[in-house]
């Protein structure tokens, strides 16, 4: 990938932009757009108030690591989106794991459609 001191260029095929991160501010726009917001993907009130605080709870050392606090509620081993189309309570906190900051940025970026790892 072509650099320029600290920086490189855009991810997205044929973008000449430079940027510090993976795409130029433009790219990281119009995917959070498109990704929607958190209540916009099923993140209300139950999830804050029923899921996220039961699974921290049942949680409270990250189930991968092992060593850092948990502080992400994840949905696991199928996602929010999987369980909703199961007919199954995405809120229910048995489909859901605690895990540290690092671990879950690292385990989303496995699933997220575009992760770096898939």
């Amino acid at each position: 990938m072509p650099r320029r001191g600290s920086h490189r260029v855009c991810s997205v095929p044929g973008c000449p932009e430079f940027t510090t991160a993976g795409r130029c501010e433009e790219h990281r726009r119009e995917a959070e757009q498109r990704r929607g917001s958190a209540r916009q993907r099923g993140y209300g009130r139950e999830h804050e108030q029923r899921f996220r605080p039961a699974v921290l709870a049942r949680d409270p050392v990250c189930v991968l690591c092992r060593q850092r606090p948990s502080v992400h509620a994840d949905h696991h081993p199928h996602s929010r989106r999987e369980l909703a189309e199961q007919g199954l309570d995405p809120n229910d906190p048995k489909h859901g794991r605690g895990l540290c900051g690092p671990c879950h940025s690292s385990e989303t970026a496995k699933a997220q459609p575009g992760g770096w790892n898939q």
